[in-house]
């Protein structure tokens, strides 16, 4: 039986370079792979680009309520970037897809936003996937970066949108809990 995986990680863990690096063994082995991202991820166009340059086209810019182009080839694999960005709708379609046409899915993604909440599409995914993997990076400390700080002009901010895409001003840090705790608390900022 196919399966659906997600691999999440804090920012920065190398997600989208990891995607590529399976894409690569698969199509080495002459596989048939769909590589899709959410069509609302407008960061790298349609393109997964990861951050230490290496990028290539996504074959499918999937937008809420578009069914996957799972019947017009027979594919071996679907990989999924930016997966934190999909709809639960669409998580529940790439259960569906694994299971019941039997294609093998991994999804990678974050598991929670600079606040510390989940996305909708993580969410889901952690409740649906039949593997669950963390992807590991470190923090400013050395110790395990689970969380995702978001600096504006430097400074850590703690609300705002959930979602912040190509904007030049925000920038991320993956940090531990305790890290992001004490960022919060110097902040003055609650969990309200």
């Amino acid at each position: 039986m196919a399966k659906l995986h997600f691999r999440y990680a804090a920012m920065n863990a190398g997600k989208s370079v990891a995607l590529l690096q399976v894409g690569h063994n698969y199509e080495s082995l002459g596989k048939q792979m769909l590589i899709v991202k959410p069509a609302v991820d407008s960061k790298g166009g349609d393109r997964v680009v990861s951050r230490l340059g290496v990028e290539r086209p996504v074959d499918f810019l999937w937008a809420d309520g578009e069914p996957l182009p799972v019947s017009e080839v027979k594919f071996d694999v679907i990989l999924v970037d930016e997966a934190q960005f999909l709809s639960e709708r669409q998580v529940n379609e790439l259960l569906d897809v694994a299971v019941r046409v039997g294609i093998t899915v991994i999804a990678y993604g974050l598991r929670t936003d600079f606040r510390g909440d989940s996305f909708p599409g993580a969410a889901r995914l952690l409740c649906l996937a039949h593997e669950i993997e963390e992807i590991r990076t470190l923090c400013r400390c050395g110790s395990k970066a689970t969380m995702n700080l978001r600096k504006i002009a430097g400074a850590p901010v703690f609300d705002g949108d959930q979602v912040a895409i190509d904007d030049g001003s925000v920038e991320y840090e993956s940090v531990c809990a305790a890290c992001h705790q004490r960022e919060r608390v110097t902040a003055g900022a609650s969990w309200d």
